[in-house]
């Protein structure tokens, strides 16, 4: 659209730099998955820097071998990795709802109430400075919401159906984004939220639930790999159109005989299995994720303006 709306040079620079962003969003998200992991690892151990390597090409190569097969395949994959995702998130919902109902104490000695959201320093409680400085990951966690668009081209009915999922963004914006971490934040407050854990989990830790904390696990575990998942195939696809345009190599324009652009989908996980090699190096999986996080949001909000 940019190529026919602005020119060829938006075309180019917009397309690859989508590109470059997803691509570092996978590397985030390998980062994610062996911070994840780590929740079952004994107190105070950790993976070595081979070991996150490992894991990390692990599931590089299984997001590549889902998208080689079939389009439809990695739409089957998607509505389940969503629908965990929703019922999790109302399971959470509803178990914050009943935790603010009773007053329940939690083990960090706060009464869960809805003051928790204020009563820590205020809505702001590090000023402007921590305004900005939560900026970036709250754009990361929006990043993906232009994806309805990048499935136009194999979405049945495209005239019926994306105008409903388009629709209903602000909906699903506000009941599993903004009411999720408001009861997060009811619960648990701000300033005893850690940054290496998952606070969806420790709501479940904090509820006396255990064995619902390592099914949370779980589902924030399956968000990950959604969220690669549909990156790869968000970059493969953009490949593919930059190719149409001129604008990247023919090879990219090219569908293997299950109609999927696999040299575009080989290409991306190729770079994003850089991400294996962060992790060698990197080996403190936040500050590979703030990296890898920070860069692709620079981005992301160069081609959104």
């Amino acid at each position: 659209m940019a190529y026919d709306l602005i020119g060829p040079w938006a075309g180019y620079y917009i397309g690859w730099t989508y590109w470059l962003g997803w691509v570092l969003v996978g590397i985030a998200d390998l980062s994610a998955v062996i911070n994840y992991l780590s929740f079952w690892l004994p107190e105070g151990a950790s993976f070595s820097p081979m070991q996150q390597a490992m894991i990390s090409s692990s599931c590089v190569l299984f997001i590549l071998g889902l998208n080689l097969l079939t389009v439809k395949l990695f739409g089957e994959v998607e509505f389940w990795f969503a629908l965990i995702k929703i019922l999790a998130i109302i399971g959470l919902i509803g178990v914050g709802g009943y935790m603010l109902l009773t007053h329940f104490q939690a083990p960090h000695g706060e009464v869960v109430s809805v003051s928790n959201v204020w009563s820590h320093g205020g809505i702001f409680p590090k000023g402007v400075s921590g305004f900005l400085a939560g900026f970036q990951i709250a754009v990361f966690a929006f990043i993906g919401v232009e994806l309805i668009g990048t499935t136009a081209a194999e979405t049945k009915d495209p005239e019926k159906n994306l105008p409903k999922a388009i629709n209903a963004i602000p909906v699903r914006i506000i009941l599993f984004y903004v009411l999720a971490l408001f009861v997060v934040m009811s619960v648990t407050p701000w300033d005893h939220i850690r940054a290496d854990k998952s606070p969806f989990v420790e709501l479940f830790l904090n509820a006396g639930i255990p064995v619902s904390a390592i099914i949370m696990n779980l589902v924030v575990l399956s968000s990950v790999m959604s969220s690669m998942n549909s990156g790869v195939f968000s970059t493969s696809r953009m490949l593919f159109g930059l190719s149409k345009d001129g604008q990247a190599p023919g090879a990219f324009g090219r569908l293997s005989k299950r109609a999927v652009p696999s040299n575009g989908l080989i290409f991306s996980c190729t770079f994003i299995m850089g991400g294996a090699v962060l992790q060698y190096f990197v080996p403190n999986t936040m500050e590979a994720f703030t990296l890898a996080s920070s860069l692709c949001v620079i981005l992301f909000i160069s081609v959104w303006l």
